[in-house]
């Protein structure tokens, strides 16, 4: 039998919300900024270059040739080499591919949109180590990215390096990175430019080299005990770029790798990045040949 009962039933009050705390390591950025793209140039049908500023003032601080991890909210994030020298203080660039979800969103981005921004992360160039020495940047498609952060620390204080020198390689002259940059590099007399492209159709206008980048090479002259090689592409490049500075009595310790192996979270706990014992979001992106 069913009865009535009043001010029977337990009264429940609605919890008060907790302050949530994100914990961050010392030395480990979980937590992405915001940041503003201030820029965009498209450069090739697939590569676009952003100049992004942090929103709170802040200076990125980064080294040559270190990477940072760019956010498209709603999409996702992505590790992208920062291609500005550290000299450029207020803003950074970034040239991104498209090629995934997140690259392909940012091409959709316009200047006042909003990233996020983690890093600097992975181990860059030592330019200090550097100085003095003579540079040779062989770089491979949008391997010129990575290097050019480095290449225009150089040129910006010339009288602190040797002689310089840059092989730039692409398949074809429609995607020239730079190009105006490249064009003014072109006309300096205190570094040694020289470009190539994989092939050259009918209705492209190019005077240059046509051939792989290894073609460069024999072409160079420079003192392999007294030459720092600075290398960035494709894969496939390495084992052939690597081969043929070897016939030139380069020591293994004289070639510096610039590699982007699948880096996801930048942190080194993935694991996607991992060759042997090496974490290339972490002891990499830019390590020292070791035959």
């Amino acid at each position: 039998m069913y009865h009535e009962s009043q001010n029977s039933g337990v009264q429940v009050t609605t919890p008060l919300a907790q302050e949530i705390k994100i914990q961050t390591g010392t030395d480990i950025d979980y937590v992405p900024k915001l940041a503003t793209i201030i820029k965009k140039q498209p450069m090739t049908a697939m590569e676009t270059l952003f100049e992004i500023k942090l929103d709170d003032g802040s200076v990125l601080g980064h080294k040559p040739g270190q990477f940072a991890e760019v956010s498209v909210f709603g999409i996702g994030e992505a590790p992208i080499s920062i291609s500005s020298p550290p000299s450029k203080k207020d803003t950074f660039e970034v040239c991104v591919r498209k090629l995934g979800n997140v690259t392909a969103k940012m091409h959709t981005l316009n200047v006042g949109d909003k990233v996020g921004i983690r890093g600097p992360f992975g181990n860059g160039f030592d330019s200090e180590f550097l100085k003095q020495k003579d540079l040779l940047f062989i770089a491979g498609g949008l391997g010129l990215a990575p290097l050019r952060s480095l290449f225009n620390y150089v040129l910006a204080n010339r009288k602190d390096y040797g002689e310089v020198t840059l092989l730039y390689s692409c398949k074809e002259p429609r995607e020239l990175l730079f190009a105006d940059e490249l064009i003014a590099l072109a006309k300096r007399d205190d570094v040694e430019f020289k470009p190539t492209v994989n092939w050259c159709p009918e209705n492209e206008a190019w005077t240059g080299n046509v051939g792989v980048i290894t073609t460069l090479i024999p072409e160079v002259n420079f003192d392999p005990q007294k030459t720092y090689a600075v290398i960035c592409g494709p894969p496939i490049m390495y084992k052939f770029v690597i081969a043929d500075l070897k016939k030139r009595d380069v020591p293994d310790d004289h070639i510096i790798l610039s590699l982007e192996r699948r880096m996801k979270g930048g942190v080194g706990k993935c694991g996607h990045c991992q060759i042997n014992q090496v974490y290339v979001c972490k002891d990499g992106p830019v390590l020292l040949f070791k035959n």
